[in-house]
C-alpha cells in the first residue's frame, strides 16, 4: 500500500459524468448512473440522513465541496460552530400501516482522529450544536423530501443534551420540544 504520508485521500467534487473503465475502455455507465442507483429513494433512512445535512448545509451555505463520512460532526460553520445534523420522518420507503413515531438519535460517539488514525477512547456529543430535522408530510401521495415546505426544523445545543439527557441514545420531538428546542424554518 502506498500512502503519501497518511493524509486521507484529497476527493473532489464529481459531475456525474465520469465513466466507469475496464480494460482500459469507458463504459456506457456513469457515475450519474451509479447515484440514481443508490440514492434516488430519498425517503429511506440512510439516504434522508444525508439529505438532511445538505438542506442544514445549504440552508447556511454551506453547499460545497464533498461530504466527509468520517468527520465526528456533519457540518461546520465559517465562524468554527460544529453541527451534528438528525433526521426522522412519518413516512417511510417501505410499507406502513400508521405514521412512524418521530425518533431521533442523539447518542454520545467515538471521535475518529485523522492526524492518528484511531477512535478516541472517550464517547462523546462531538458537536456544539444540533439540528433536528423532521419531513414532517404525512401523506404518501404527495410526500416530495425535495419540498423544503415540507420539511421542520429544531435547533438545541449539545450543552442542554448534555445535561438534560448525558447518556440518552435518542429522544423524541416532544421531549426536544420541553427542552426548549427552538423551531426554525429553511
Amino acid at each position: 500500500m502506498n500512502q503519501d504520508n497518511g493524509m486521507p485521500l484529497l476527493v473532489k467534487p464529481k459531475t456525474g459524468d465520469e465513466r466507469f473503465q475496464y480494460n482500459g475502455a469507458a463504459l456506457d455507465s456513469s457515475v450519474l448512473d451509479f447515484w440514481r442507483w443508490s440514492t434516488s429513494d430519498l425517503l429511506s433512512n440512510a439516504t434522508r440522513g444525508r439529505l438532511g445535512e445538505f438542506i442544514v448545509a445549504m440552508s447556511l451555505g454551506l453547499a460545497h465541496g464533498v461530504r466527509n463520512e468520517w468527520d465526528p460532526y456533519d457540518l461546520e460553520t465559517q465562524n468554527g460552530v460544529k453541527l451534528e445534523v438528525k433526521t426522522s420522518a412519518y413516512l417511510q420507503a417501505w410499507r406502513q400501516e400508521r405514521p412512524s413515531k418521530i425518533i431521533f438519535g442523539i447518542a454520545p460517539t467515538y471521535r475518529w482522529d485523522d492526524a492518528t488514525a484511531k477512535y478516541d477512547a472517550t464517547q462523546m456529543r462531538q458537536a456544539d450544536v444540533y439540528v433536528f430535522c423532521l419531513l414532517a408530510h404525512t401523506d404518501q401521495a404527495t410526500v416530495d423530501p425535495l419540498d423544503l415546505d415540507q420539511w421542520r426544523f429544531w435547533v438545541l445545543p449539545t450543552q442542554v443534551l448534555n445535561e438534560k439527557a448525558p447518556t440518552q441514545k435518542s429522544i423524541t420531538l416532544s421531549t426536544l420540544e420541553r427542552l426548549g428546542a427552538t423551531k426554525s424554518s429553511f
